[in-house]
Formats: structure tokens, sequence, C-alpha cells
């Protein structure tokens, strides 16, 4: 009956709408049978009300004249487990969506109807209605403005006393399911972005102020499953595991991207907040745990991890007081060691115009206390800081009797000279991170600048003049963590291209700025690492991945490069990780696939240290490799046409001119006649097996194809007449595609395949053998002609 009405009216008449108004109004209860019912009432309002809300005013006017928000509050007091919640707040979500309007969304905020239903006490019993209520907040947390958000709070004189919308948001800030974070958080961010003074205090005063405490436990918590992961002791490969360690270290830069997203909201008191509660909350225990001699903070991550976090946090986070405070743990050692240097070395010449160590400490307070962001909000202060310094000071031995403190094997430099190479390379990233920090307070920058005339500067009470000290540590040390990493090059033979690629990085990144370059013990050292890595890639020219040498150089040049030039802000920490799980070596493995794996790491060791020589030399970096142009009928068999035999594929008919009988048994199979056709055309070489044409007798058709390289030509030491060749499985251009493209493991243990042929005799035997190698020399050949300029290409290194 309703239905018929309907058609015979327009529907969005207003005539239409207050029938269906009325309808609504006269449910008294809402149950299973009129469910239904009641839900095609409520679409019918939400449709008609979007429609008005563009094109009909008196649409709207009749909406608030019969107060409708008022008959779905209504609706959710009489629905008797109905299950009509979860299509009442969709239906509500797609109105206030669609609501263009400010005077429709005034109204709609206004009266505590949309107060009443965020407060009302849904069941969330693990269904679907979580979702719906999430997003109806998220959709009311859209519209909010300045004017409008005063509607959505409970005042009591001049403070708000409650905030329905942020509160009951954040009873699912840490729903476990993805959606509704971010439903949540995208509210949160909207609330931050238009309240006013008066919200601000709500929002920042406990108990809901607690939900940044909250955030910074949570981080926490997926920083230690995040180390738990990396040295998880279960039988897992290495492409799995670094797949889990992506997904874990991907989960704490979201939350790290998170707070910088509350940060770049600008409000001062909502950023001292934030921060205070990232520092003493992770920041400072993460630190003084790392840096301190006993781990008694509560942070007991590993140092590889704890570093990887506090590089993340300074790229992502960053922002002046987040830097300096950073700086001030790393470098107070240092900073101190400075000071006693020069109150003793000045002890007896009555200048008074070198800080003594209480004002040296006054100056670290004044960087934790007043470094201000660009945005002029306020900084946080150093409470925590304070608070721990005594027990800080004594874990670096500050206040020794003694006073000899060694400064090159203390605090971050402890790391730095590692014998773990991981740690080496991930303290000297954090320290590059800071040096090139604009951020960074001019009473720490000469600690760790890059650059200069090596004398650090301290600020004396006149802010207008420096007092030289002793240097930035890192130029102050340069030779030896120079020397740090170049044996961490020399040492290529048992550590992985990764590894040796990061070191690279840090080395070319030091140099950079060290305008001495490398000299003595340290330039002999990597003459030799070089000459080294020289050696193993002409060793790689008789391996059996050869013909895939060319193309690896072409692909890892570029790559190598790209990875040089990095910024120390955009270069991904989680090589700090990486480098941990490729501790583990292979060595011993003999399939094709290890074969591949160790050519490939070969030559990007030698392109590392190809583009470091020339660095070293020049300056620069090479663009390209140097290679020669080859034509492509150079070292085409004289008998075989390139033509005929060299572009053949499963299938064709090729002709049997140079073929060389012999007899192969597949599985399963009995012995078959074949003939096997070696060819070799340029850098490109393949092995035929064809079968006589049944038409055509000098002609056969191509029935298997190996490459020339990796055979191995082996004569069966038992049956003389018998010829083993290795067949490479493994597909290395499928196998990496598809492995980028879904994240899959790599098939490590993948089986070389074997053909044994066998021939009439012995001298056949030989004859064949003899034909296939010298096609795999020709081929050899072409690669070796291609890469020579680069192998003969002298820098003179000696004379630098």
């Amino acid at each position: 009956m309703l239905r018929s009405f309907w058609r015979s009216i327009d529907r969005f008449s207003v005539q239409h709408f207050k029938y269906v108004i009325n309808e609504l109004k006269q449910i008294e209860v809402v149950h299973k049978h009129n469910r239904e019912f009641v839900m095609d009432l409520l679409q019918s309002i939400v449709e008609i009300v979007t429609y008005g809300d563009r094109q009909d005013p008196s649409i709207f006017e009749c909406f608030m004249e019969h107060q409708v928000l008022a008959e779905f509050v209504r609706i959710l007091k009489i629905s008797e487990n109905s299950k009509i919640e979860a299509p009442l707040l969709q239906y509500l979500s797609i109105m206030i969506q669609n609501m263009d309007s400010e005077h429709a969304i005034y109204y709609c905020f206004s009266n505590g109807y949309i107060n009443s239903i965020i407060s009302h006490p849904f069941k969330f019993d693990g269904g679907d209605l979580t979702p719906y209520y999430v997003s109806f907040l998220r959709a009311i947390s859209g519209k909010i403005n300045r004017d409008t958000l005063c509607l959505l709070v409970k005042v009591n004189g001049d403070a708000v006393v409650a905030f329905p919308l942020y509160t009951e948001a954040l009873s699912f800030a840490h729903y476990e399911e993805k959606m509704i974070q971010t439903a949540v958080r995208a509210l949160v961010l909207n609330v931050y972005n238009v309240s006013d003074d008066m919200v601000y205090q709500f929002i920042l005063t406990p108990p809901v102020s607690e939900y940044f405490s909250d955030l910074v436990h949570r981080l926490r918590d997926l920083c230690f499953r995040l180390d738990a992961f990396l040295y998880d002791k279960r039988e897992m490969d290495t492409e799995k595991r670094r797949n889990g360690l992506i997904l874990e270290s991907d989960k704490v830069v979201d939350e790290l991207y998170y707070f910088k997203d509350i940060l770049s909201v600008g409000e001062c008191r909502l950023t001292r907040l934030v921060t205070e509660n990232l520092l003493n909350g992770l920041v400072f225990p993460l630190l003084f745990s790392l840096l301190a001699s006993n781990n008694n903070n509560g942070l007991d991550l590993s140092a590889i991890t704890s570093l990887y976090i506090l590089s993340r946090l300074l790229q992502v986070v960053g922002g002046r007081s987040m830097i300096n405070n950073v700086a001030v743990v790393i470098l107070y050692h240092f900073l101190n060691l400075n000071v006693r240097a020069l109150s003793k070395g000045n002890a007896s010449d009555g200048h008074d115009d070198v800080k003594p160590f209480s004002k040296c400490l006054n100056e670290v307070e004044r960087i934790i206390c007043y470094a201000s962001e660009p945005n002029g909000a306020e900084s946080i202060d150093g409470n925590y800081l304070g608070a721990h310094w005594e027990d800080f000071m004594s874990n670096f031995n500050i206040s020794s009797s003694s006073g000899e403190i060694h400064s090159k094997r203390s605090g971050i430099l402890a790391f730095v000279f590692s014998e773990d190479h991981s740690l080496l390379l991930a303290s000297i990233f954090l320290l590059l991170l800071l040096a090139e920090s604009k951020d960074l307070d001019c009473f720490l920058s000469p600690m760790i600048e890059l650059y200069g005339t090596g004398d650090a500067m301290l600020q004396t009470n006149d802010t207008s003049t420096f007092k030289s000290v002793d240097g930035s540590i890192l130029i102050r040390c340069m030779p030896e963590i120079l020397n740090a990493l170049l044996k961490v090059l020399a040492f290529q033979e048992s550590l992985s291209a990764m590894m040796l690629w990061h070191a690279g990085w840090c080395l070319q990144k030091l140099l950079n700025f060290h305008k001495e370059g490398l000299n003595g013990d340290n330039l002999l050292l990597f003459t030799t690492s070089y000459e080294q890595s020289r050696v193993h890639f002409l060793k790689e020219l008789d391996g059996i991945w050869f013909d895939h040498i060319l193309d690896t150089l072409r692909t890892e040049w570029a790559s190598c490069k790209r990875v040089l030039e990095q910024s120390s802000q955009y270069k991904d920490p989680l090589f700090m990780l990486e480098l941990v799980l490729h501790q583990q070596t292979t060595s011993g493995e003999k399939t094709s696939y290890f074969s591949w794996q160790r050519m490939v790491d070969t030559v990007k060791a030698f392109i590392l240290h190809f583009q470091l020589k020339t660095f070293i030399v020049n300056g620069v970096l090479v663009e390209k490799p140097f290679l020669n142009m080859i034509a492509s009928s150079t070292n085409d068999s004289g008998a075989i046409r390139a033509s005929d035999v060299s572009s053949a594929s499963f299938g064709s008919n090729v002709s049997l001119e140079s073929g060389i009988p012999c007899g192969i048994s597949f599985s399963n199979s009995e012995i078959r006649d074949i003939y096997v056709i070696p060819v070799a055309s340029g850098m490109n070489g393949k092995l035929l097996l064809t079968e006589k044409h049944p038409f055509r007798s000098r002609h056969g058709v191509v029935i298997a194809i190996a490459p020339l390289a990796g055979l191995c030509p082996k004569i069966d030491e038992d049956h003389p007449s018998w010829l083993h060749l290795r067949i490479r499985e493994f597909d290395p251009k499928f196998c990496t595609i598809k492995a980028r493209g879904n994240h899959l493991s790599m098939p490590d243990h993948l089986a070389d395949g074997r053909w044994t042929l066998g021939f009439p005799n012995a001298k056949a035997c030989e004859e064949a053998q003899l034909a296939i190698q010298n096609e795999i020399n020709k081929q050899r050949s072409a690669v070796e002609y291609m890469l020579a300029p680069l192998l003969q290409y002298d820098l003179g290194l000696a004379e630098s």
C-alpha cells in the first residue's frame, strides 16, 4: 500500500517527505517483523534530505520543522535488538557526507541530537556495527569547523567538560582492524585542525591526554615486536624473514608518520605535549639504554634496532626539538670532554671566557628548553633529562675521579668502532643524519660537523664570539672511521654485497666532506681491496654465469650510483636490519642459483670499488660503465649462419650441416637418436638438441635448448663415450620479476638438470666435448672483449 502510494507522487516532493516522516513517527517499536519497513523509511528520508539540500530548500525546512533527527534518536531507543543500528548509522553517514549547505550542517549539529546518537549505548559485540559507527564519527568530523565544533562539546563555565565525538572515537584508537584505525586517526586530525583554546584544554588534560602516552606505548610495543622478529630463532628462509621485517618495520614507520601528522598541525601546546611524550616514553630511555654501560632503563632493544628506530624517527618526525634532544644525549659525552680539556688548559692563564662544566650544562638545558620549531611552537622542557642526568653521567663515567675517559671507545663511538659491521654502519648513518640536519643547534653542530677547519667552536657568554675546542668528533676521528669502513670493504668475500654498498655509501659521504682524501695505510688498504674485487670479477668470467655479467653490470651500475648519491634524509635505514639477516652465509652451496647470486654480488662489489676509485681520484661518479661495442657477426661460427641456428627456438627447423650425431635418453623414454648443435653468436650461446626432420633429410627439428654457459661438458670416467652436461634450471629474469612482484622467496635449492649424451665411441665424444667448449670460449671471448675498456681503465690511484 505504501509503495503504491509513493509511485503516485513525486518521491522528492515535500508532500512525499511529510508522508514518510509521519510513517516513521507512528513506529512504536522496531522488531524483526517491521525492520525492513523502518529501513526503507530511513533510506527514503536520507535520499530526500540529500536531494533537498542541493535542489529544494523547502525540504530541509520540513526536516527541521518536524525534528527528524529526533526521530532517528527515538528509533535507536526503541529498536529492541532488531539490528537496525548499523543501517541507521550508515544512512546518517551518507546524509552528513553529502550535505553541502553550511546552514544544514549547523542545524544537524544543534540541539544535541548528534551527540545523543554518538553517546547511545551501542553493543559492540564484535559484529559489523563497529565499522558503521566509526564511519559515522568520521563523517561528522569531516564537516566540523570552528563555528560548528562548539555544537558538539558540552561546556561548564569556561571549560569543556565533554566531547563525545572525540572521546568515543579514542575508544577505538587501537582497534586491530586497519581501516578503523585509519578512520579514527583521520577524525583525530580533523579535530586538531579546527580546535579552539577551550577544546585544546580538554584534549590536553588528563585523562583525555593519556591518548598520547598510549600512542607512545603502542609504538614501543611495535619496536619490541620488530626486534623480536629480527632475532627470531625459528627456521625461516632469508627472503621470508626479510618480508616479515618489512611488514613489522612498516608498522613502526606508520606510527611515526602519524606523530608527524599531529605535529604538523602546528598548535604549540599540542606539539609540546606530543614531543614530551615521545621523548620521555621512547627517545630518552632508548638513548640511555643504548649508550649507557648497563641497560637498566626498561627498554632493552638490541643496539641495531635502537639505532634503526632513532634514525627513522629523525627522518620522519624530525623537528628542532627532536633533533637537538637526540643530539644532546649522543654528543654530551664529547661535549663534556671538550669543556674539561678547555678548563684544564686554561686554568693557569686567568681567562674566564671558557665555560666551566656547570655553565656547559646550562647551555645544554637551554637547547632542550628553547629550541623552537619554525612554526613558533614552544619546545619541550628538560624535566625528564634533568631527572635522569645524574644516572646518565655516572653511566658514562663523567664523574670518574681519575678523569681518564677513552673517548674513542665511549658513547656512540663505541658502535662506530665496533667489530660488528652492522653496528658500525648504523651508528655512522645516525651521526650523518645529525651532521646534515639544518635544525641542529649552533652550539652542537660544531661537535659533529663534516667540514670546516677541523676546530669546533664553543660559545662563550658573549653569544657573538666563539672559543675553539677539540673539533668535530667526525673530523677528529676521520682517519680511524675511514679505516674501519675500509676494513669492511676488505672483508668482501665473507660479507654480502648489500653490506659492502652501505659501507661504500658511508665512505663516499665522509670523503665528500673530508677534502684530505685517503692517504698512507688507508690508501693502501683501499687499493688492495680494489684489486681483490677485480680479481674476483675476472674469476666470474670463468664461471657458469659469464653470459649474464654484462646485463648484471648495466643494471647494477645504475643502482650503485643511485645508492651512493642518496642523501641521509632519504636513505631507508631498513638496511640496518637487513644487514643482520645477510650475515648468514650460504657458502658451500653449488647449485646454479647460488652461483648466480655469487656472480651478482661479485659484480656489485666490483662496481662499488670502481665508483669509489673514480670518486677518490676525480671527485665524481661514473655515469655508465666503459664498454666496447660488438658487431652482430663477431665470433659467429663459420659453418653456421646466425639466421639459421643461433636464432632457433623450440620446434624450429634448422640445418644439420654442423650437427653432431649422438643418442640421449630422457626420463621414462627409450634412447632417441639426435643431433647436438653448439652455437655462439656474439655474446649469445646455446646448445640445440634436434631430431631429423621427417621429410627433409638435411634438416632437423629442435626438441630442447640449453644455454652454452654453465654446460661444463665432462666425459664420464667409467664410460668414455658418455658426455655429461650441466643444465642451469634457475632463470634469474623470471624469478626476479616474480619475487619483486609477489614478495615470494627465491628457489634457493632448485636442483640443476643434467643431460648425458651417448656417442659411438670415445673419440667422437672427445670431439663433441671440444666442439662445445670451443663455442663456449667464443662466447666468453665476446664478453671479455666488451669488458676490456672497463678492466683496463687505469686511474693511477697510487699517485693520488
